[in-house]
């Protein structure tokens, strides 16, 4: 007796499970639930080969020469200052004072500063995964007049002039491919790498370190003490990723010019020239006055951190098909709940059954859409992997549907629905100011549209 009672509920149960509009819906929330981790999946695989194109960046950048950012030339001049000490003397019980000179740096910068930059890309491939480097050449001129030291109030014999050096400070030694030599004057100075202590000891570098370039002391002829002193530098440099100059002159003008047809500028300042871009890459121009910036012509106290000013073209290769496709992953949850609800739509109004094991089917079919189109986007275009993976799946599903469903105008729709859905969000993909905008307006109409197709189920008859 009490076998048959138990056999009639598991009968009860199953007949539920199989006819209950509310069982139906449980079920599909669970298989979404239980699929969204496999989507969890795809998204830590996109970040994986994200990093390991960085990775791989990193490393052609390394060896070729990383970015160039350029600052100077600057002139550094010592000057003495002193400091009295008192001092006891134990043996005559008097105090007495010594005067302990210190020798301290100024930093000045040149009154016009002229840089004229012809960059020549290219591309280096290692596997799947390429970046943009570039061979510059660089020409700088300009002047520098007189040192002002009235803000210390130093006399004049305590700056010491024939030891007044040039600096220049760049984030790239090793792709430097030629003498580094200034013209000052009538005289020419080489310069050679220093260890910068300032640069070493301080944090702000943590992104991009800047090294010390300098010239030997200075003739006594060659320092603007009578007149204003011009001064001309060439230099090749072996670069990648960007090119940045800081507008250290009082009057800073600057031309980049090349044949890279997605230029980027970027930094605190942008170019003025209005034909900047053509057919056959950029010129862009800058001119940056000393008003047009916070900081003064000369500091006293060692050289600040001025590379938040610094300003230029990067020459990164636009590559977004990882970020296109974690955009789409993260409507993975919205596809596979739309699908679902198709499908139940269709089993709820006409009466056709539809395994469990099915729907698990048809929502790893949706899953291999991301697989395919991230393996794809790899070697092509993230358009035409999407069009790829998106043909595949919704084919796929469509053939399946047509096996369950047992006639043609049920997957046919499921087909339709499916292009229509894998369109929408491609178009939303696309949009950036829009996107918001265009996904609102997109979730209303499908849901005004489930609401029609379900307006004549019976939600009573459970």
């Amino acid at each position: 007796m009490k076998m048959e009672i138990s056999n009639q509920q598991n009968g009860k149960f199953g007949k539920w499970l199989k006819n209950s509009i509310t069982a139906r819906m449980l079920m599909i929330g669970l298989l979404i639930v239980i699929l969204l981790i496999p989507l969890s999946f795809i998204k830590s695989l996109i970040y994986e080969r994200m990093g390991r194109q960085q990775e791989v960046v990193n490393e052609i950048n390394k060896k070729w020469g990383k970015e160039v950012l350029l600052y100077g030339p600057i002139l550094k001049v010592p000057y003495k200052t002193y400091k009295v000490k008192n001092i006891f003397n134990t043996a005559t019980q008097q105090n007495s004072e010594e005067s302990i000179e210190n020798i301290k740096y100024a930093y000045f910068f040149p009154k016009k500063l002229n840089v004229a930059s012809t960059i020549n890309p290219e591309e280096k491939k290692r596997g799947i995964y390429k970046t943009a480097v570039y061979k510059s050449s660089i020409a700088i001129s300009g002047s520098f007049v007189k040192p002002d030291f009235s803000e210390l109030d130093i006399k004049p014999e305590n700056i010491i002039w024939e030891k007044s050096k040039l600096i220049i400070k760049t984030s790239n030694l090793k792709g430097v491919n030629s003498l580094v030599e200034l013209k000052l004057n009538n005289s020419t100075y080489a310069f050679s790498s220093k260890r910068d202590t300032y640069n070493s000891t301080k944090s702000y570098t943590k992104h991009v370190k800047l090294h010390k370039l300098e010239s030997k002391y200075l003739k006594l002829e060659d320092v603007p003490l009578k007149k204003e002193v011009n001064f001309s530098l060439d230099m090749n440099i072996n670069g990648s990723k960007q090119i940045r100059f800081i507008p250290v002159g009082k009057e800073t003008t600057i031309e980049i010019k090349s044949d890279w047809k997605t230029a980027n500028f970027l930094g605190e300042y942008l170019p003025y020239n209005s034909d900047k871009i053509s057919d056959t890459g950029f010129n862009a121009k800058w001119k940056v006055l000393e008003i047009n910036r916070p900081y003064p012509q000369q500091f006293f106290k060692g050289l600040p951190n001025l590379k938040e000013y610094a300003f230029g073209v990067n020459f990164m290769i636009p590559v977004d098909e990882y970020q296109q496709s974690e955009r789409s992953a993260k409507y993975g949850f919205l596809v596979i709940g739309l699908t679902f609800l198709v499908f139940f739509l269709i089993q709820t109004m006409s009466k056709i059954s539809i395994h469990t094991f099915q729907y698990l089917m048809i929502g790893i079919a949706l899953i291999m859409f991301y697989t395919l189109l991230i393996s794809i986007s790899e070697h092509s275009s993230f358009f035409k992997a999407y069009l790829i993976a998106g043909i595949s799946v919704v084919s796929l599903i469509t053939a399946y549907s047509k096996s369950i469903l047992k006639n043609i105008k049920f997957p046919l729709f499921i087909g339709a629905s499916l292009v229509i859905l894998y369109t929408f969000i491609y178009i939303i993909i696309q949009l950036e100011n829009y996107a918001l905008l265009v996904g609102s307006v997109g979730l209303f109409i499908i849901l005004a549209s489930v609401m029609y197709a379900s307006r004549k189920i019976d939600w009573q008859n459970d």
